[in-house]
């Protein structure tokens, strides 16, 4: 296999294992997956606003900033309300992180009420910013989509000029044994698409 042109020695040892960067890119891209193994340990919230702050600093159109995280921690009372959203699978493994969220996004701009075509892209944005700091960390840090997403806006009082996005876990890492059996051989991170078939230059084909 062709060596990468990433330093193999800064890749952690588990991205190093399943994933090979074409290119030289900074490793902490290439480091961050979805792990579900969480330990139930609460986070303090020290550890937590970190994760927001990296969030905030997203690009967006007109600035207007589309993303709000609405999120509970194992010590609050809205804790099951969270964890009621999830749907059995997801129930599986997340009850066992520190902090669950739901990510919704403004539909509209600010400054003049009109529709923003970009506010998924954008809130998107918002997201990967935060993943990538609870990486940083070393903290397991996983997106879900299997949820209901109806029930979120109704439950958490989301207004009707948002969107409901996604969902997601953040916690200290656990051994993949902690995990139902059958989720034990994915507990790893994923490869990717070779960039010849992603990237299109001059058109789609």
């Amino acid at each position: 296999m062709q060596q990468s042109p990433v330093d193999r020695h800064s890749l952690h040892e588990d991205a190093a294992e399943h994933r090979d960067p074409e290119c030289d890119v900074e490793p902490l891209f290439v480091n961050r997956w979805s792990p579900y193994a969480m330990t139930g340990e609460p986070l303090p919230e020290e550890e937590i606003r970190p994760l927001f702050e990296a969030a905030r600093w997203a690009p967006s159109a007109y600035n207007n900033q589309h993303w709000r995280f609405v999120y509970a921690t194992r010590e609050d009372e809205e804790w099951e309300t969270f964890v009621d959203l999830l749907f059995e699978g997801n129930q599986a493994w997340a009850t066992d992180a520190a902090v669950l969220g739901v990510i919704v996004s403004k539909t509209t701009f600010d400054h003049n009420g009109e529709p923003a075509p970009t506010h998924s892209f954008d809130t998107g944005a918002a997201w990967q910013n935060l993943a990538l700091e609870g990486a940083r960390r070393g903290l397991a840090v996983h997106g879900m989509a299997g949820f209901d997403y109806e029930r979120a806006a109704k439950e958490l009082d989301v207004p009707e000029v948002f969107a409901v996005e996604a969902m997601f876990a953040v916690g200290e890492r656990a051994s993949p044994e902690t995990l139902p059996e059958d989720l034990r051989e994915r507990e790893q991170p994923s490869g990717r698409k070779p960039l010849e078939e992603i990237v299109h230059r001059g058109s789609f084909e």
